[in-house]
């Protein structure tokens, strides 16, 4: 795969890096945060090679890339200025308080997914070879390689403290000065010695915070918050020095006297509530684990409930829940497999292969995308499997002694109390989807159903109809290519038109509901009652205006009518900035139609026919 040449594409298909608040990624998916979902080229970015789908969820416009998505994240960093980039929450839409705590979760945890998966397959193999005999305890190697396995988890703190001020945009040297307070040596000797200690009197409840996770994610919220609030307070000419200096001496004890103890009593509530499910019926818990697991993985959710495995290792020092979810991950790749072998078209078998492969390594984004669900049956069979192998290990007892992505490379970290049962779990939800795919899953008719785009996923065709967008301006009518624009003239955005206005006024080309508005007023995305999604874009960059001369008559939400003044705009003060007044009009969601044709006028009236979508 052509990793630069796939990040540059990208970048180019999402709007461009102006339209990108921040990129991250996790083990198979590039996560952004975009100004305006209406620039995104959906179809494009899912013809590339090496994309296996993208989707908009919580929040987040993600690419599945599978594994090969750290390099490809990486391409982007180094072709860009996003390295470090915070996320400037008050120019984008935040969403539901439900997609801001997946955002805020997978933020803070997804940058350390693969040093943890890492650390997690050592301090697993180091399991096995005490158990074997092969190493004790006391031997130099092991202490040594403990040491390095597990300096991660129980420094979890200082890690999350740096993820969680990129994440809220604070100072992230900053943030590891106050996580670093709470393991220096004089505080461990008074908790280890149970020493009172009090700050101006008030007493100082000491924790144990080796492997805590949610005390420093509050402290280092806040100290964003306070962060913000200095940064308008101090004059410039000491805001650098004393800016750290207050948020240091402030949130430390902060720390340790509010947010330490009640991030501790959050997270015995959350350990409590935890095993009240679990040992109230292993068997069911596992099995409804195991046969959802995987539609979480669908949705991009499963990352929110990262916490509650760090969480029952910091309490439990072992983590059932992990070990629920292995079965519906072999269940996937199982199911998988059985396509492949049942499977007569050499399309699908190329995809399922690898799929499989992946699948057993823990990453189950190919197969579900590319083989499983797109024929739906062996998406629910592999379900199914994974709710029996999870029921089988919810009673084993079995549980992970560190945290690592479920896969053959991680069995070491289950090693223990239930490890033979465990095992059996997974194996059986693995040949159960395996067979019942290959017998129920896959019959010969389902595979040339419905036609296939250049990745091998199902599209379905629609019936022809046709579908009207008036004219949102009055002026001559020029093709996109003439547009001194690369990100329009080449369509990436979408097909369309440019029109160059002779008044000031733009109006709705439909009747429908405003679904966007750039912050800066210049363009607005608007759905009609048929679904077309269009994007007017007054002027061509005309957003470094900020604002000035455009003035929005709607806002999200807005249902318009045909022909509804939508906002006005001053042609006069816009050319004398020196910028060029064209604007486009574009279809965003073109991907969902056969055509799209405009009509063969050279001007246009505010309600004429411009474009039509062909259905």
């Amino acid at each position: 795969m052509d990793h630069a040449q796939l990040a540059e594409d990208i970048v180019k298909l999402v709007g461009g890096e102006d339209n990108i608040i921040s990129l991250g990624h996790c083990t198979t998916r590039l996560r952004f945060k975009l100004k305006n979902r209406e620039l995104v080229n959906d179809l494009s970015i899912s013809k590339r090679p090496g994309v296996i789908k993208v989707m908009n969820i919580a929040g987040q416009f993600q690419i599945v890339v599978g594994t090969e998505v750290n390099d490809t994240y990486r391409e982007i960093m180094k072709q860009t200025s996003l390295e470090g980039m915070a996320e400037k929450q008050s120019r984008a839409e935040k969403g539901s308080l439900f997609d801001q705590v997946i955002d805020i979760i997978s933020g803070i945890f997804t940058p350390l997914l693969g040093t943890l998966a890492g650390a997690g397959i050592l301090k697993g193999l180091l399991i096995v070879a005490v158990s074997l005999g092969m190493l004790t305890e006391v031997d130099g190697t092991y202490i040594i390689l403990h040491a390095a396995a597990d300096s991660l988890f129980y420094f979890l703190p200082i890690h999350l403290a740096l993820t969680a001020a990129k994440k809220f945009g604070g100072d992230p040297h900053v943030a590891i000065v106050i996580a670093g307070a709470l393991f220096y040596p004089d505080l461990l000797n008074a908790y280890n010695q149970e020493i009172a200690l009090t700050f101006f009197g008030i007493p100082v409840v000491l924790i144990k915070y080796a492997t805590s996770v949610i005390p420093i994610i509050l402290a280092i919220y806040v100290t964003s918050k306070l962060e913000r609030l200095l940064q308008n307070v101090y004059p410039n000419t000491i805001k650098k020095f004393f800016t750290p200096l207050t948020l240091i001496a402030v949130m430390v004890p902060l720390t340790l006297l509010i947010f330490g103890p009640i991030g501790n009593i959050v997270s015995e509530w959350l350990a409590i509530g935890y095993s009240f499910v679990y040992d109230s019926s292993a068997l069911v818990a596992g099995a409804l684990l195991g046969s959802t697991w995987q539609i979480l993985v669908i949705f991009g959710l499963h990352w929110g409930l990262v916490p509650i495995a760090l969480n029952n290792l910091s309490q439990f020092g072992q983590d059932t829940f992990t070990a629920m979810i292995t079965p519906a991950i072999f269940g996937q790749a199982g199911a998988a497999l059985g396509v492949w072998l049942k499977s007569k078209s050499g399309k699908v078998k190329a995809i399922a292969a690898p799929a499989t492969i992946a699948g057993l390594f823990g990453v189950t984004e190919p197969a579900i995308y590319g083989i499983t669900l797109p024929f739906k049956r062996p998406f629910s069979i592999g379900c199914v499997a994974g709710a029996i192998g999870g029921a089988i290990v919810g009673v084993s007892g079995a549980g992970s002694k560190s945290v690592g992505l479920p896969g053959i490379t991680t069995l070491p970290i289950f090693f223990g109390e239930g490890f033979v049962m465990f095992l059996f779990g997974i194996f059986l939800a693995f040949l159960v989807a395996v067979i019942g795919t290959y017998l129920f899953g896959l019959k010969e008719e389902m595979e040339d159903k419905v036609p296939e785009n250049d990745n091998g996923f199902k599209m379905e065709n629609n019936k022809l109809d046709d579908l009207i967008v008036h004219s949102p301006l009055t002026g001559p009518v020029i093709s996109l290519e003439d547009v001194n624009d690369d990100v329009f003239s080449s369509e990436a955005i979408g097909p369309g038109v440019a029109i160059v206005p002779i008044n000031g006024e733009f109006h709705a080309p439909f009747t429908g509901e405003v679904t966007s508005v750039f912050p800066s007023n210049h363009g607005v995305g608007l759905t009609s009652d048929a679904g077309i999604k269009v994007l007017i874009h007054i002027g061509i960059d005309t957003v470094q205006l900020d604002g000035k001369f455009f003035n929005m008559k709607v806002k999200y939400g807005d249902k318009i009518e045909q022909g509804q003044l939508l906002g006005t705009f001053d042609m006069e003060g816009i050319t004398n900035e020196g910028l060029d007044i064209t604007s486009p009009v574009v279809i965003t969601n073109s991907h969902q139609y056969l055509d799209v044709l405009s009509a063969d006028v050279e001007n246009t009236t505010v309600g004429e026919r411009l474009l039509t979508v062909i259905k």
